[in-house]
């Protein structure tokens, strides 16, 4: 129906409404329009602070949609702030019963150390991509259960054949939760520094290991945060395989060669922007999309309420109202991440007129 336009600008419709179509159809539980100035906290919020992760996603070669046609208007944009409020609605995202509290948590860049070859029985491995899971070497990554591939148990175990490391950490507990973050530094014995990202995963159903702690009795639910189950993992060693292995899902990873003092990229493909940068579902939420989350502060107890952008996904990610905040890295990055498990609502910006 669009053959009578010319073919880039058709081509541009099209994906400006396909990304309407993932913002809005696929994600039916959008409350009423409202101005964004109504937002609890909206006037205390710094919104300039999200302009640099919204240049990040417009300086890319093809940004997603409908940023094509906002990017050169945030360009000329002399107050972040106003623009938003002359030119976007914002609408609140509900969960699939109803209800707009969901869960809000955190993630950073760890940063640790290994090596590339193995010096100990007690190092964990990142391993590539398999060829059978990597469509680029003619493989195909798992769709759903039906197609998932071996277990995490099974390639620990080391049943599975032909996996290349591509780092060996020093801490096997660390290891696990880098899976969990998707992304990290290693500190090699050279003293150079090597980042790892996320690359793919083995396709079986992600099981979070605090909740297997609480209901065996081992932790409180208080107790249950990155902290507390890194302390129980160290302290019992006989049962920490085991307890990790209760999560059958399993990442893989692939090596950048990015500078040490650079944030890394989401699923967008982007540097994050910490505190600004969030992943989400986007089966819910488009790629690139502002979110005004509603939550709290995790070290500080405060309320949180901040403009954000969905810059990244990830595998624990799953709903409408589900958002994961980057934090950065470092130690205030780390604490962050792993004591934030909050309920939260989140509103996506949608440009007026769409």
């Amino acid at each position: 129906m669009l053959k009578w336009l010319p073919a880039g600008l058709a081509s541009r419709i099209v994906h400006a409404l396909a990304a309407v179509l993932t913002l809005c159809v696929s994600s039916p539980m959008l409350g009423q329009v409202v101005d964004p100035r109504s937002l609890p906290g909206w006037a205390q919020d710094r919104i300039e602070a999200v302009r640099p992760a919204l240049e990040a996603q417009c300086r890319l070669k093809r940004p997603p949609e409908p940023w094509a046609r906002l990017c050169p208007e945030l360009r000329a944009a002399q107050d972040v702030r106003s623009w938003i409020e002359a030119h976007f609605e914002a609408r609140v995202l509900r969960t699939a019963q109803g209800g707009e509290k969901g869960l809000i948590t955190g993630y950073h860049e760890p940063l640790l150390t290994g090596s590339l070859g193995r010096e100990s029985a007690a190092q964990a491995p990142l391993y590539r991509l398999p060829d059978a899971l990597d469509p680029s070497k003619g493989g195909r990554p798992p769709t759903g259960r039906a197609t998932a591939w071996h277990t995490r148990s099974e390639i620990e175990s080391g049943a599975v054949r032909g996996l290349e490391p591509i780092v060996w950490l020093d801490d096997p507990v660390e290891a696990f939760f880098l899976q969990v973050q998707g992304s990290g530094r290693v500190r090699l014995r050279d003293g150079r520094w090597l980042r790892v990202a996320y690359a793919g995963h083995n396709g079986q159903p992600y099981k979070a290991i605090g909740k297997v702690l609480v209901d065996r009795g081992d932790l409180t639910r208080e107790q249950a945060d990155a902290p507390g189950i890194k302390s129980w993992l160290r302290q019992h060693p006989e049962r920490a395989i085991e307890v990790l292995q209760t999560n059958p899902r399993y990442v893989f990873f692939r090596a950048l060669t990015l500078a040490r003092d650079t944030e890394p990229a989401g699923s967008l493909g982007v540097p994050l922007t910490p505190g600004r940068s969030i992943a989400t579902d986007r089966s819910h939420i488009a790629p690139g999309a502002m979110v005004f989350v509603e939550t709290t502060e995790p070290v500080s107890g405060q309320a949180l309420r901040a403009l954000m952008v969905s810059q990244d996904t990830g595998g624990a990610i799953i709903g409408a109202v589900r958002a994961d905040v980057y934090w950065g890295s470092g130690e205030l990055a780390e604490q962050r991440a792993g004591r934030m498990r909050h309920p939260g609502r989140l509103w996506v910006l949608v440009p007026k007129g769409l």
